[in-house]
């Protein structure tokens, strides 16, 4: 009898622990799927996130594609008035040699008169021409060096850095807090970067010269070592010409450094922020000036 109580205890005990086991396993079993959904719900949340992120990109980029279609419009209405001009000058052109087709009917001097308007117009037609080529290539060029810019500094804070093309050439505006410290005209590491990113683009093209303008806000200054903001403005922009000449290789004769103080605002400075937007230095990417008042000289069209 003593045996069989004893077989029973141990039978009861083996199956007590073989269900506490089995209890541990489920309970290992349950945290690993927890542990497995709480993943899943912050994979999704992270997809969430990026799904937000690349929806705002894509609205940026459908803005930016927006504007340069808009510009290329205007430029491409420009160069249609000009066509318009020159085929009003041919229907002139035309009526002219009608009327010199019958000299009996015409003295002389009426004669070389006509033949002097006639060579003066097809002068204005070349001209016409040749202006109306020169601007297609400039807006060309401009619009790819703006897509350049934009690529290369497509991780840069938008607030930090503007790009566009202003009076017909590419304007880069640079804000102050990403390039100097307060007062300062000591170029930050940080922003040594992002001027290398723009040499790099405009060594590409050496047809073309570099202006840097500094520009403060109203806020005076006055220390050691500067004397006002026409100082501060002036020493800014000749760090970056510096920094552009010594470290990428811009060749220094396209460049120049001038200061505008704050006297050319890009917004009110009655406020914080106005002022922070008017805190900036402009690279101003435009033709070589030779160039600019050879095609702007009467007779540049007839020129061989």
């Amino acid at each position: 009898m003593k045996k069989i109580l004893f077989l029973f205890l141990g039978l009861s005990l083996l199956s007590s622990c073989v269900s506490k086991k089995k209890f541990i396993d489920l309970q290992a079993e349950r945290d690993s799927i927890r542990m497995s959904h709480s993943k899943l719900e912050e994979d999704l949340k992270e997809c969430e996130r990026s799904k937000t992120s690349f929806r705002t990109d894509l609205e940026m980029r459908g803005n930016q594609l927006s504007a340069r279609e808009a510009e290329l419009a205007a430029e491409r209405s420009r160069a249609k008035s000009l066509e318009d001009q020159i085929n009003n000058l041919q229907v002139t052109n035309k009526n002219l040699l009608d009327r010199l087709s019958d000299l009996s009917v015409i003295s002389k001097s009426g004669a070389e008169s006509i033949q002097k308007s006639l060579e003066a117009i097809n002068q204005q037609n070349t001209y016409i021409k040749d202006l109306t080529g020169t601007i297609q290539r400039k807006d060309s060029l401009n619009l790819a060096l703006v897509m350049n810019l934009k690529r290369s500094l497509a991780d840069v804070n938008d607030e930090d850095v503007n790009i566009e093309v202003r009076k017909g050439v590419v304007y880069i505006s640079l804000s102050d807090k990403m390039l100097f410290n307060s007062g300062s005209y000591i170029i930050k590491p940080a922003a040594e970067t992002v001027l290398g990113k723009i040499a790099k683009v405009v060594n590409d093209h050496n047809e073309l010269d570099i202006l840097v303008e500094g520009h403060t806000d109203t806020v005076p200054i006055k220390t050691e070592f500067i004397k006002d903001n026409w100082d501060l403005s002036a020493l800014r922009a000749t760090s970056v010409v510096r920094l552009l000449q010594w470290k990428y290789n811009v060749k220094p004769e396209r460049m120049t450094a001038g200061g505008r103080s704050q006297f050319v605002p890009n917004d009110t400075n009655a406020t914080d922020q106005g002022k922070s937007k008017n805190r900036r230095t402009e690279i101003i990417i435009l033709p070589k000036l030779d160039q600019f008042f050879q095609l702007l000289e009467p007779n540049a069209g007839g020129k061989k």
